[in-house]
């Protein structure tokens, strides 16, 4: 047996039961092994034996219920906006239709009998225009045997409708008591749910919008070299491996490749959050995304353009906001079995009213109550809406939840543990120490003013923060990616960048200006040279200071009893140094990668842990923890074993992410209360069980208006996450 793994993207699905039909139809079909249909992301990922069944088939079986595969993400996006469209337009419609509806019946413009023919012209549009999906769903759901809520209401309107229309075209077929008109209720009906679907619509399209984002990161275009040396504008998505493109000065890398051809460096902040960007030569790797800073380069494409880093964070989020968590599933499993119940209990009902009691008016009340005001919707949405807010609330927040059940554990962990390097500190360089005399400093900053390189900028803003002007006129200047600057100010040679940039150009290092370098690279910072005519004159003690909100973090975490520990591969003095600031107690200090990963597992013993950490070291420990943690600015490696990416590399997204947690498990569990509760008394109301003893039962019209109220109210709960403060 040759298993295949496929992905698609499907339109056309407008309510959880629609998945949850798809992969009931699927999963019985000889050779498919097993079938997973997210509604909320619009995706199925199908594993099959293409011995039995193929992706051809696949996709004709998925059109035969009325959905439509998409392979394009984009094709998808375009299918899923006109739809939004078209759903739009027709809800505006039925609103409309139905207000002078209800305007000719309660106004009495017209007389009885022509208002009663309107009303009936009116609610005709309504029934087969704009409720026209539901009979088309609904049919295909008979057919399959998935009794979804589609079919719900094309019944409950359809007994509604066509009661009403015999009551005006036939009135004499029934005693006068019985003559009432419906046709209200079943427009109401239709479009509450419409309503529903409009917002539940317009909340997918946008959670999808940080999706959107990411995929403008890549350039379109690329500068394709071919086989005659010819440059030729092609689509980035149509590059393959081993074809050559020519990268310009402050172009965007079109796809992931091997640099053949000259250096540059290169900026990778918005992709691996790194914040110097990195010199790249000849043999190094290179990303779709990054921006090329300065030089021109060939490269060598690496892989196809759908395997692209970049890709695989787009396929994170998808993927985050297809899973589901087991409460989710619990919920999609009750909605798949309600249909049936209601509709026997519909029959049920009119048995009773009519036979046991003779009472064929109740009968058809109660009948068509019980089918109107049972929707599986809102418990269907319970779960996938509050989940989808909450990934999206995420991502807009720059934190991309990779996988949803971690929400349910998050609350639950008592230790905070990090790792330092990357993680703790910023990231970004700033000058904390220099033996220059300041005389020189107009002249430097000056120099370094011409380069975008984070080394110079840091001077600059060193220098400009002394008060000092840095916009001398410097005619020759040259600046030597991964090695410094050279320039030529008044008949003076200066040099400014690391010992090799000196070495090459036999600088001669002062006694005194080489112990103030050995003395701060003593204490792990970065160290720039600053030379004129061959003698240095001092250099600039550069270092990556601890991140804005380290302290703050450690606070908030301790405040939710939440003990932070810092584990780290530096010495003792440096680990202590870091965590008395952030007044961190427990320290692990000189940890190899492996027993980081030991650490973690004897923590566990006692609680549930979390970790935060970038590097590939922390790979293991990232995937052990029960909540892994990693930042943007980590390796591909660390960010496939991670639950949760932090896109901003901001270690306040870790307290928003456990707040996030909370109020999404609060809204789960209240739209799953109101989805039950709602049901529990709903359906024994409209199937007239207290009329005997209160007298009360409800009309279809009532019922309707209740179903609609169910959803839009799941809806709008979920929705409440996109305000909420983290």
């Amino acid at each position: 047996m040759a298993k295949e793994k496929i992905n698609l993207n499907i339109s056309g699905m407008t309510c959880v039961n629609c998945s949850g039909g798809i992969e009931k139809f699927l999963n019985k079909k000889k050779g498919v092994i097993s079938a997973n249909v997210s509604f909320a992301s619009s995706e199925g990922e199908f594993i099959i034996d293409d011995s039995l069944y193929s992706k051809e088939k696949l996709t004709s079986d998925i059109q035969k219920l009325g959905y439509k595969p998409e392979e394009d993400l984009k094709a998808l996006e375009e299918e899923q906006l006109l739809s939004f469209k078209r759903l739009r337009k027709i809800f505006f419609t039925s609103i409309t239709l139905t207000f002078i509806m209800f305007c000719l019946m309660f106004l009495n413009i017209f007389s009885e009998e022509t208002t009663k023919y309107l009303v009936f012209f009116i609610a005709s549009i309504v029934q087969f225009y704009c409720g026209l999906r539901f009979y088309k769903l609904g049919i295909k759901s008979v057919i399959n045997r998935n009794y979804d809520m589609n079919v719900l209401v094309a019944l409950g309107t359809s007994a509604a409708y066509f009661y009403s229309t015999v009551v005006v075209f036939f009135p004499h077929l029934f005693p006068e008591n019985l003559r009432f008109l419906y046709f209200d209720g079943a427009s109401v009906i239709i479009t509450f749910v419409l309503l529903g679907r409009y917002l539940e619509e317009n909340s997918k399209l946008k959670a999808s919008d940080f999706l959107k984002k990411l995929m403008n990161l890549a350039p379109v275009n690329a500068n394709l070299i071919d086989e005659n040396k010819n440059i030729k504008t092609v689509l980035a998505s149509s590059l393959k491996p081993k074809d050559i493109v020519l990268v310009k000065s402050g172009e965007k890398i079109p796809t992931d490749g091997i640099i053949i051809e000259g250096n540059a460096d290169i900026d990778t902040s918005m992709i691996t959050g790194e914040s110097m960007p990195v010199f790249k030569k000849i043999g190094d790797e290179v990303l779709s995304g990054t921006l090329n800073s300065n030089g021109t380069i060939k490269i060598e494409v690496s892989k196809e353009s759908s395997d692209t880093t970049l890709s695989k964070i787009i396929t994170l989020l998808k993927t985050a906001q297809s899973k589901q968590i087991p409460i989710s599933r619990f919920a999609d499993k009750v909605a798949n079995i309600f249909v049936p119940s209601v509709i026997f209990i519909s029959i049920l009902a009119f048995l009773v009213w009519g036979f046991v009691f003779g009472d064929f008016q109740k009968a058809i009340i109660a009948s068509i109550s019980v089918l109107i005001i049972s929707c599986p919707c809102a418990l269907g949405l319970a779960t996938p809406i509050a989940i989808v807010s909450s990934v999206s609330r995420g991502a807009k927040e720059g934190i991309l939840i990779k996988n949803p059940e971690i929400l349910e554990e998050i609350k639950e962990i008592k230790y905070a543990v990090f790792d330092k390097t990357g993680t703790l500190t910023k990231g970004e360089i700033t000058v904390s120490n220099t033996n220059i005399d300041e005389k020189y400093f107009e002249l430097i900053g000056s120099i370094e003013n011409y380069s975008e390189h984070p080394i110079s900028k840091a001077i600059v803003s060193f220098i400009k923060d002394k008060k000092y002007d840095v916009n001398k006129e410097i005619k020759e200047i040259d600046i030597i990616p991964g090695k410094g600057i050279k320039a030529s100010f008044d008949g003076d040679e200066i040099i400014l960048g690391n010992k090799k940039l000196l070495d090459e150009n036999s600088v001669q290092v002062d006694e005194s200006h080489e112990k103030f370098y050995l003395e701060e690279l003593e204490k792990s910072n970065g160290l720039i040279y600053v030379a004129i005519n061959k003698k240095t004159i001092g250099s600039f003690s550069l270092e990556d200071k601890l991140k804005d909100d380290a302290v703050s973090v450690i606070k908030e975490l301790k405040q939710l009893n939440i003990e932070p520990i810092l584990l780290t591969g530096d010495n003792k003095i440096t680990a202590q140094k870091i965590a008395d600031k952030l007044g961190i107690k427990k320290i692990y200090s000189e940890v190899l990668p492996t027993e980081k990963y030991e650490v973690i597992k004897e923590l566990q013993k006692k609680s549930k842990v979390m970790f935060i950490g970038d590097g590939i070291n922390d790979a293991p420990s990232i995937k052990q923890a029960n909540i892994g943690i990693t930042l943007n600015s980590g390796s591909d490696i660390t960010k496939d074993a991670g639950d949760i990416i932090l896109v901003h590399n901001e270690l306040s997204s870790i307290i928003k992410s456990i707040n996030l947690s909370i109020e999404t498990m609060k809204i789960v569990k209240q739209n799953l209360f109101w989805a039950f509760t709602y049901n529990i008394l709903g359906i024994p109301l409209a199937a007239g069980i207290l009329y005997p003893i209160f007298g009360l039962m409800l009309n279809p019209m009532y019922a309707g208006i209740a179903m609609s109220f169910s959803s839009v109210s799941v809806v709008l709960n979920s929705l409440r996450l996109k305000i909420k403060k983290l």
